[in-house]
């Protein structure tokens, strides 16, 4: 088995062998620190920013400026804790799921690497068939959509499989010809663009704000778990600071900007009732040929977003223990993409919105996983961690109090979630008690709030009691 502080291979030609080994202080030589900004811009913009904020009017029956509103604060708190645990590559030398480990002990870290994986492997199918769909559009059904998936997946699992190198060449610069495509798309919508009136202000208005807000937190905090896997080899006394805003940046610049642009789209009478690819290819049809080239390149975009999806999901699965560590890292990536195309080719034929529905609801897990680990970081061991523990089930956390306290979150998150699971049409709301107590009937989303305040303060009580008994 690979040893626990290990030198970093990725910097040498070929598919990387470094996994969640911690990468000694003394190998690392990935001085581009930019590369925090550049490798989130690219993640984010992509088309499905742009859909999740063309939710806000016709799903959450939001106004413009309300709508605006909820995207800038939801997505400023949605990636505090992404931009936060992005300081903590470069300092511990240790991928995400594997820190969990000093909070959650060696069975919780399994858990929660399982979650990671999950949630990996559905964005993934879901961004896939997005890319595929798109593609047998444009070509009029002659590119069958299951050919643009394994395009898609080729391309993507080709830049996974090499690894954190090669990851951060292509998102250094993926993120220019989108953003060109997305500033011609502004230019030829922009002048048809109508300010939607806020709805008049009471429960149900108030609710519907609190509820598109849900997801858009959900989407920018899906990161989190996936931060500090691409500034590993970084040197340790990176300035956390610029770490954290350059991060913090490359995650809300894009999701604002593109969810804001969501939003305007559906204020055109013309694009009435159109979403996702349908509605920029209705927005770059007066274009002709150039449109349609345009639009092929937007459905590649998606490369750029399941990149860190199939990146991370490889690290996480060496997290379920030290047999699945013994696999190489690229041999978990390659398998996990061969489980997401199975799964999209199965569900291209009735493919809707109801798996992005489903993945915003189980984003809920996120919120007490997040701040179990931040209050690990600031209260229990105040930024110092024994990092010769990390492969070490004997000297890490016994786990249960972060596991009761996960538990406890989550139950928070289903009282008061509430949001829509989109099927075709029809838009059918998934609401806990007291989100239904509050709002009757409609709900209104105090899930992920919820779910992080039960969960710090049963981790604040928990964690004391585990420490007085085990000491570890």
């Amino acid at each position: 088995m690979a040893s626990d502080t290990a030198v970093i291979p990725e910097l040498e030609k070929g598919i990387e062998t470094h996994g969640i080994e911690r990468v000694s202080p003394e190998t690392r030589s990935d001085v581009r620190i930019f590369d925090n900004f550049t490798m989130w811009l690219s993640a984010n913009l992509v088309i499905s920013t742009v859909a999740l904020g063309a939710l806000a009017i016709p799903i959450f029956g939001l106004g413009f400026w309300d709508s605006v509103a909820v995207i800038i604060l939801f997505n400023i708190l949605g990636v505090l804790p992404v931009a936060f645990f992005s300081t903590l590559g470069p300092k511990l030398g240790l991928r995400q799921m594997t820190i969990s480990r000093f909070s959650f002990g060696w069975v919780g870290a399994i858990i929660m690497a399982i979650f990671n994986v999950l949630a990996c492997i559905g964005w993934s199918t879901v961004n896939v068939i997005v890319g595929g769909q798109i593609v047998a559009n444009l070509s009029n059904k002659a590119i069958p959509a299951w050919v643009g998936i394994l395009i898609i997946a080729i391309l993507t699992t080709f830049v996974s499989l090499f690894g954190y190198k090669y990851v951060h060449r292509y998102e250094r610069y993926a993120w220019i010809p989108m953003a060109i495509i997305f500033v011609i798309l502004l230019v030829v919508a922009g002048p048809h663009f109508t300010a939607v009136p806020t709805p008049a202000f009471g429960i149900a208005s108030f609710a519907s704000f609190i509820s598109f807000g849900g997801a858009v937190y959900g989407f920018a905090t899906g990161w989190s778990s996936y931060a500090a896997d691409y500034n590993v080899n970084q040197p340790e006394r990176t300035p956390a600071s610029r770490v954290f805003w350059l991060t913090f940046l490359g995650v809300t610049i894009p999701c604002i900007l593109l969810e804001v642009l969501g939003v305007a789209l559906t204020t055109i009478v013309a694009y009435k009732g159109k979403s996702g690819g349908d509605l920029l290819g209705a927005v770059l049809q007066p274009l002709g040929g150039f449109g349609t080239f345009l639009l092929l390149l937007l459905a590649l975009s998606v490369i750029a977003n399941n990149i860190p999806n199939d990146y991370s999901l490889g690290l996480s699965m060496q997290v379920l223990g030290k047999a699945f560590q013994r696999v190489h890292r690229a041999v978990w990536t390659l398998a996990g993409a061969v489980v997401y195309v199975i799964l999209a080719l199965i569900l291209v034929s009735n493919f809707d919105s109801t798996l992005s529905s489903f993945l915003l609801l189980v984003a809920y897990w996120l919120g007490p996983w997040s701040v179990i680990l931040i209050l690990e970081h600031f209260v229990f061991r105040r930024g110092q961690y024994n990092l010769n523990d990390w492969n070490n089930r004997s000297r890490l956390p016994l786990g249960w109090a972060a596991i009761v306290s996960m538990v406890i979150g989550l139950f928070g998150a289903f009282l008061g979630a509430a949001q829509v699971i989109v099927i075709g049409s029809k838009t059918i709301p998934a609401v806990g008690p007291l989100a239904n107590l509050i709002n009757p009937g409609y709900g209104m989303d105090i899930g992920f709030e919820l779910g992080v305040v039960l969960a710090a303060i049963s981790y604040l009580i928990l964690r004391r009691v585990e420490l007085n008994s085990s000491k570890r």
